[in-house]
């Protein structure tokens, strides 16, 4: 039996970087404010699980400034396990818990070339999952992604679910991750619930778009779908560096815990600050709900024949940068987007809009 326990999802200040060395600011505060957080919620159960948000170790400027990859791969990406994860062990350690977090880190076999990596430490500092971000947000997002080298990374690790939304089965259940953009796309949700997930990790989603609720709408919507917690920590202030004076809630706050019906547990609205949120998560619960419901139990009831339909011909293209470095901004606008617009016109899918 899993008792009931805390799960925290960290609001941290980030600054971005410039070189790998300025990681070591954002551990700092990390490390601080987990002691903070920690404390005071584990006053209710204990504290067994410690979200910490995407972006909170290297910030954005990838993304931001348009950076060129292979230069930001070769001195911003970190390496996992490496000196940036052990940091994060030494306090999954400290709090006995189990600690998601989220890098731009190098893949050992792709010279060159970073992935936005999610990723799980144990109790014991150790690092049990990764998961390579399936869904980047595509028009600023440089991370190189599964899908884009996918015939390379089939022959690798395979065609399974494991190769693309791993699970790590805990002392505290069943854990996925489903970074940011991934959780506007369903799939994603359930791909991790048909592999079994319990507990999944989700965060952060940029203002305007928290503050226009789309964050928790497509949170809430995807716990509710796949019978299981969703710890969506966003982002506090973000420094575009580790010298600059300018603080900007880029993120907008709205930072959930929601349960295996989309109920709220756990809130903190305000992002403008460095802060936390607590929720109890209940394994126990979320089994016995799906394995003793008749109806809200989804998932039995997938009629999987008919909507293999939905998905039998391509939309995305695959394999974008098997033979090259991810796009800047204005080329994929170009190249992918506009593109793939067309392509859904064509098809009849969508209808021009008489506003062009």
């Amino acid at each position: 039996m899993i008792a009931p326990y805390t799960a925290v999802g960290l609001i941290p200040v980030a600054r971005g970087i410039k070189t790998r060395a300025d990681i070591a600011i954002n551990l700092e505060h990390l490390a601080h404010l987990t002691k903070a957080a920690a404390s005071i919620s584990s006053l209710d159960l204990p504290v067994r699980l410690i979200a910490i948000p995407e972006g909170a170790l290297q910030g954005f400027n990838d993304e931001v400034l348009d950076l060129d990859h292979v230069t930001f791969a070769r001195e911003c990406a970190i390496d996992i396990p490496g000196p940036e994860t052990d940091a994060i062990g030494a306090i999954a350690r400290e709090f006995n818990s189990f600690v998601i977090a989220q890098a731009k880190a190098r893949h050992p076999e792709w010279e060159d070339r970073f992935f936005n990596v999610g990723f799980i430490i144990d109790p014991h500092g150790e690092v049990i999952l990764k998961h390579y971000k399936v869904s980047p947000l595509f028009p600023v997002e440089h991370s190189v992604c599964p899908h884009d080298i996918l015939d390379w990374w089939i022959e690798r690790y395979g065609m399974t679910l494991d190769a693309f939304w791993p699970v790590a089965d805990t002392a505290i259940g069943r854990l996925g991750i489903m970074m940011a953009n991934e959780g506007s796309y369903p799939e994603n949700a359930r791909a991790l619930a048909l592999n079994g997930a319990e507990v999944v990790y989700r965060g952060s989603y940029p203002h305007p778009a928290a503050g226009n609720e789309m964050f928790e709408i497509q949170s809430r919507a995807r716990a509710l779908d796949n019978n299981f917690y969703v710890v969506a920590p966003n982002m506090g202030t973000y420094y575009l560096s580790s010298s600059d004076t300018t603080p900007i809630d880029t993120f907008g706050g709205r930072s959930f815990i929601f349960d295996y019906r989309g109920r709220i547990v756990g809130r903190q609205d305000y992002g403008g600050s460095a802060g936390y949120m607590a929720g109890v998560i209940d394994i126990e619960a979320v089994r016995y709900h799906r394995t003793s419901a008749q109806w809200d139990n989804w998932m039995k009831d997938l009629r999987t024949e008919l909507y293999q339909q939905l998905y039998k011909d391509p939309i995305y293209p695959k394999n974008l940068y098997l033979n090259r470095e991810p796009m800047k901004h204005a080329e994929y606008r170009r190249e992918v987007i506009d593109k793939q617009i067309a392509l859904m016109i064509e098809r009849g899918i969508w209808k021009k809009s008489s506003y062009e």
